[in-house]
């Protein structure tokens, strides 16, 4: 059993599923690169475009995810568990590790829209990124969350879907809104609708919603 954080901490402590539920936009887009990059016909260039479209927004949420972790997570989990700091920082330290592949995916996909023909190039980098983030994922949820758990109380915790969605500077905030919606546990989903700034959720109640329901239904013919 993971030894947690024996200093006291603010109430109520935070329920941190809602970071393995946000991990799965990350795994389910990577496990489906070799289905959606694969099975695009080298004239198509709309469908490129679309699918392109999908990963570098994802890409540029796992971004601000990852920054949002070293600013706001990992400082915290390190003062209060201090027989835990080399876990932390090891787990910490495989962001540094997964960025290079992160950003070889991001240029496989700008390379790709002009040159249908490096799709083998921009596949093969996809499935080094999978393969390194799943480790690092599934260290994350294995050693931090039970230690965020026992630390970190429900304010704390909620710096970091605030940071992640107001420091993403992809093109289409309705689509990574979309796909972290569509992960979450209904009680998950309406506390995050709960806190969504308001021009967020106005922006998602006129608009958004229906745009990333038709992108999705696009993706997925």
């Amino acid at each position: 059993m993971t030894e947690l954080a024996t200093e006291p901490v603010d109430l109520p402590l935070a329920d941190t599923s809602d970071m393995v539920e946000m991990h799965r936009v990350f795994r389910n887009a990577l496990s489906q690169a070799p289905d959606l990059i694969g099975s695009v016909a080298p004239g198509d260039s709309e469908r490129r475009a679309l699918v392109g479209a999908y990963y570098a927004n994802v890409l540029r949420l796992l971004h601000a995810h990852h920054d949002g972790e070293d600013l706001l997570l990992t400082p915290k989990l390190i003062e209060r568990n201090p027989q835990h700091v080399e876990e932390i920082n090891a787990v910490a330290a495989q962001h540094s590790q997964v960025q290079p592949l992160i950003e070889a995916t991001e240029a496989g996909l700008t390379a790709w829209q002009p040159n249908p023909g490096s799709t083998a190039a921009l596949l093969a980098s996809a499935g080094e990124l999978q393969a390194a983030l799943t480790a690092h994922l599934d260290s994350e949820e294995q050693q931090i969350l039970p230690l965020a758990s026992g630390c970190i109380n429900v304010r704390e915790w909620g710096e970091l879907p605030a940071h992640g969605l107001g420091n993403f500077d992809g093109d289409r905030l309705w689509l990574v809104l979309g796909l972290i919606r569509a992960e979450l546990s209904t009680a998950n989903r309406a506390d995050m609708d709960a806190h969504l700034p308001p021009p967020v959720a106005a922006m998602w109640a006129v608009t958004g919603q229906a745009e990333f329901q038709a992108f999705v239904a696009q993706l997925q013919q």
